[in-house]
């Protein structure tokens, strides 16, 4: 059977079920002392480490060994790669290894590819306003300029 002890806020020894007292704090902090005698000292603000018979002052002056907390290890993490959507594993070790010398002969050729593709689409919408704007002159019939008459005056009629 286990029972479920206590350390006292002070002495820091064990208060077991039915023994000490419990103290809440104005900051809402709760203590458990084991006797009145460390309530009485805490609420003195006594230092702990200046009482012999405190765990605390047994610590301080290595009377008792210390069980050091350990460190915990955290695993290294480990690199993966994986393959993108559109790209073996291979084509990326493949290029990671390229040497830059290749990377900017490609990039050139790449950017060069895509000014070409680029003057393709204006050279063509270029020759589409062309053939409409020919089309219109054809099927439009030769107009007279006309002119409109002018604001204040009555068309063809003379003043009365």
């Amino acid at each position: 059977m286990v029972i479920k002890t206590d350390p006292c806020s002070f002495s820091e020894y064990r208060i077991y079920p039915g023994r000490g007292r419990k103290f809440a704090a104005k900051d809402g902090k709760v203590y458990y002392f084991i006797s009145t005698k460390v309530a009485s000292l805490f609420h003195q603000r006594k230092k702990a480490v200046k009482l012999t018979w405190t765990q605390a002052w047994r610590r301080f002056n290595k009377k008792i060994k210390v069980d050091e907390i350990s460190k915990r290890r955290t695993k290294k993490t480990t690199r993966v790669q994986k393959a993108i959507v559109g790209m073996s594993l291979d084509e990326i070790k493949r290029r990671r290894a390229e040497k830059p010398e290749e990377k900017d002969k490609k990039l050139e050729a790449a950017k060069k590819e895509a000014k070409q593709r680029q003057q393709k689409k204006i050279d063509a919408k270029k020759q589409e306003k062309a053939k409409k704007s020919q089309a219109q002159q054809k099927t439009a019939p030769a107009q007279k300029n006309v002119q409109a008459p002018k604001k204040g005056q009555a068309s063809g009629k003379g003043k009365k």
